[in-house]
């Protein structure tokens, strides 16, 4: 009996040690504000992509595609949308293909649907049901760094860091989790890795979507050492502010606090997992770059922001309505849908909280914009690249939603139907790449923008063609 007990501690052993590295002496600096490249013409395009799976990874790639067979009149008359994508950011699954598209640009439509929908990505996972899997989510987690982020290097990432998503990259790329200890977001971007003094270029992009998807219990938090109580790298001023100030965003004054800790050392590890705990749309990263800037035009610079005339975020949400019929009858629910359904309030309530303030931010935001513009004399918008005819006031914002509901009441049972797995049937993966793509041409936000760009979608012969 002994024996086995000692065998099954064994196996129990959870393998999560930091594998991210301090940041080289010659590359300490000041922490500075997140900056949003956007390209060369007038549009800025910002994507998100909710948590939820291969279901999420699949609706999103519908998207994508979707984007694909559709032009703008601005600029380019002819190029795709996809082409003109600023910046992706992404949960759990919205994190796999977030960070693939980031990476692989247009070639990613070619080859995701085979490299990771349509594969089984549980393959490499324990089950929780072996005794020695109750030991270990005891413990902290079924599944450590060993499985999961393994299984993604090797199959999808192939040896990728976030060298590869650079801070000049386009589109620029969000991965989101959770640091469960300070219950705040995790970004994985260069302020963050400034604030703990650990080297973000080496860090593998498998890691941190793995992170990003790391459901509790069943995985094991992925755990980075902070590096940030013997680092010389100046905090941005903001955080010293947000702390001080008590009329400060929560969001922003709960970084602050966490960001604080990682400083001073009195969190030497940060335990990540799933990003949809606190932020199941990914909206974090917009939200807190554009709530830390210091100018009226930041996270974008200057020229960008003199450019600009049409700005488009959408949230695409491959999450599921409530499911059961236990609230039928006074019986039920049993434990296990009692703890879904709280998990799913707690994940929806903080989803719907994240839209809010992220829309009260853009239209902040916008206003902020027009009455920098115009109040730039005419050396400055000279200085800045503003056209001889240019209207100061010519901005607008669209922020929308793509969801399952749009599709009607039966796609969207159907839908709802499919499980948040990381492993589906061909036909529910090409169901749901079928449903992202009618999602966006349906939507009413995505077709006011293109009313104002002149743009349009494309048949699929004519899609062909170009």
């Amino acid at each position: 009996m002994t024996a086995c007990a000692v065998a099954l501690a064994g196996c129990a052993t959870i393998h999560n040690e930091p594998i991210n590295v301090p940041m080289a002496a010659d590359a300490v600096s000041s922490v500075s504000e997140v900056a949003l490249p956007a390209g060369g013409d007038d549009l800025l395009i910002g994507l998100a992509f909710s948590g939820g799976g291969t279901r999420a990874a699949a609706f999103s790639y519908g998207v994508l595609s979707e984007l694909d067979r559709t032009v703008a009149g601005s600029g380019n008359p002819e190029a795709s949308l996809l082409d003109r994508v600023d910046f992706l950011s992404g949960v759990s699954g919205g994190a796999v293909t977030a960070a693939y598209f980031g990476l692989k640009g247009r070639r990613a439509l070619s080859d995701f649907r085979e490299r990771f929908l349509l594969r089984d990505a549980e393959e490499s996972l324990r089950t929780p049901f072996a005794p020695a899997s109750v030991i270990r989510a005891y413990n902290g987690g079924v599944n450590d760094a060993q499985q999961f982020p393994h299984w993604l290097d090797e199959n999808l990432f192939k040896g990728a860091t976030f060298r590869d998503l650079g801070p000049n990259h386009r589109p620029q790329v969000f991965i989101n989790a959770s640091d469960v200890y300070d219950r705040t977001p995790f970004i994985f971007n260069e302020t963050t890795f400034k604030a703990i003094c650990s080297d973000l270029n080496s860090y593998p992009v498998a890691s941190a979507v793995a992170a990003s998807a790391a459901v509790p219990l069943v995985f094991a938090p992925i755990v980075l050492a902070s590096y940030g109580n013997a680092c010389p790298a100046k905090l941005p001023p903001w955080v010293a502010a947000a702390r001080g100030e008590s009329g400060a965003p929560p969001t922003v004054r709960e970084l602050a606090n966490a960001i604080a800790r990682y400083r001073d050392g009195s969190v030497p590890y940060i335990k990540l997992l799933d990003g949809g705990l606190v932020d199941n749309y990914g909206l974090s990263g917009f939200t807190l770059a554009r709530l830390t800037a210091e100018t009226p035009y930041g996270p974008l610079s200057a020229r960008n922001a003199i450019r600009i005339r049409r700005v488009l975020f959408l949230v695409v949400d491959a999450g599921r309505g409530p499911s059961g019929d236990w609230a039928q009858s006074a019986d039920g629910p049993t434990a296990p849908e009692i703890v879904r359904a709280a998990a799913d309030t707690a994940i929806d309530s903080g989803a719907r909280s994240s839209l809010t303030a992220f829309e009260q931010t853009m239209t902040e935001w916008r206003n902020k914009l027009v009455s920098w513009r115009c109040g730039l004399p005419p050396a400055e918008r000279l200085k800045h690249g503003a056209p001889a005819q240019w209207d100061c006031h010519d901005l607008k914002f669209f922020v929308g939603r793509i969801n399952f509901e749009q599709l009607g009441a039966k796609r969207l049972a159907d839908l709802n139907a499919i499980p948040t797995r990381f492993t589906l049937s061909r036909e529910a993966v090409d169901t749901l790449v079928t449903a992202g793509g009618d999602a966006l041409r349906s939507n009413a936000t995505f077709h006011a923008f293109l009313g104002s760009i002149d743009g349009r979608v494309l048949t699929a012969a004519s899609a062909r063609l170009n």
